[in-house]
């Protein structure tokens, strides 16, 4: 019998099916240290103790994303180590704030299958959960990917897509945020002075800079993650593949894409919930990418006037500075150069 593993294949799947996933991961400074050289990410209560602690955080959170990654991370050799892509989101939830010092374990219940019509792929859907060392629930979501089948004769599981929700109530929005000071922050030390007042619902925000992909970082990043997917870090085999190279992780745009919007949503602090997402195009080391957002709704969160949310479309390009807006042509398909299209809640203080 043999001792390692080649990761779970289509066929291997079965609804209903519950994985806990190896190997918890204590995250700390030095995680958060890495984090900002991948990405630049500039928000202030992620970035400063005393900027947290002033409005009313015990010590500084991990950025959003960052638990977004390490949780992922951990699902990737069961899920995803023999997948195609990693095709999209929804009902992402974030419902606990994590600090350096926490543990992190993930575990994923298969809620979706379907086989493409080539025979040789499925769909994947998931439900995974991030847990803290007190078994506190920190972030739970769907994502959904296409896995490559080990048998092609392997005859299709009955087909089930699940049925999401297009939103994440407002009702969820505050879990991972403390009441916040708003007298206590500093427009000076944040960044801008936009606050959650100052928007407007179809508002759209170029974020003007671009960030170069290096081969170098996005290889840090997925080491960094756990996340071990060949498709992301073994050019023998994806050199062999459609593209010929590997692939830059979706999660690495996401977060680049997120560090870029600082521009514009310098107080938009916390990543609250994601809706949906799609990574439209694929991202290879030499791209650029660039990013913009429309703000699809604003709300107030129930019981609370110190924060609001804003619903962000937040859309990434590749080699595309983004004056002109483009998302969709008028045949409803993406423009060339869109490579993420992401539905989001953000917060930002209440003035």
């Amino acid at each position: 019998m043999s001792k390692t593993n080649a990761g779970n294949f289509f066929e291997d799947f079965s609804i209903g099916q519950v994985i806990a996933h190896a190997v918890p991961r204590t995250v700390s400074e030095g995680d958060r240290a890495l984090y900002t050289a991948l990405y630049g990410t500039r928000c202030a209560v992620q970035s400063s103790d005393e900027f947290a602690r002033a409005i009313g955080y015990p010590q500084s959170p991990l950025d959003d994303m960052l638990v977004f990654h390490v949780v992922f991370g951990k699902t990737v050799p069961d899920i995803s180590l023999n997948a195609v892509a990693n095709l999209g989101y929804a009902d992402c939830r974030f419902l606990a704030p994590v600090y350096p010092g926490d543990t992190l374990n993930s575990s994923s219940e298969v809620i979706g299958l379907k086989e493409n019509s080539n025979g040789k792929t499925g769909v994947v859907y998931v439900r995974s959960t991030g847990v803290n060392q007190r078994d506190e629930t920190v972030l739970q979501f769907v994502r959904w990917v296409m896995v490559r089948k080990r048998d092609e004769e392997h005859p299709a599981p009955e087909t089930m897509v699940p049925q999401l929700p297009s939103e994440v109530s407002v009702d969820h929005l505050g879990a991972a945020c403390p009441v916040i000071d708003r007298a206590k922050w500093d427009t000076a030390l944040s960044g801008q002075p936009h606050m959650w007042n100052d928007y407007e619902v179809d508002e759209r925000i170029d974020h003007v800079d671009g960030m170069t992909v290096e081969e170098a970082e996005h290889m840090i990043a997925t080491r960094l993650y756990q996340n071990t997917a060949k498709v992301h870090f073994n050019q023998f085999t994806e050199g062999q593949g459609r593209f010929g190279r590997r692939l830059i992780y979706g999660g690495h745009v996401i977060s680049i894409a997120r560090s870029l919007s600082f521009n514009g949503l310098a107080n938009a602090f916390h990543l609250a919930a994601i809706n949906g997402g799609a990574h439209v195009a694929p991202l290879f080391a030499g791209n650029t990418v660039f990013a913009w957002s429309e703000v699809l709704d604003k709300a107030r969160l129930p019981g609370r006037d110190d924060v609001g949310a804003l619903r962000l479309r937040l859309v990434a390009t590749r080699d595309l500075p983004c004056g002109g807006f483009a998302l969709k042509g008028d045949d409803g398909k993406y423009e060339d150069g869109v490579i993420l299209d992401l539905d989001c809640w953000v917060l930002l203080p209440a003035m």
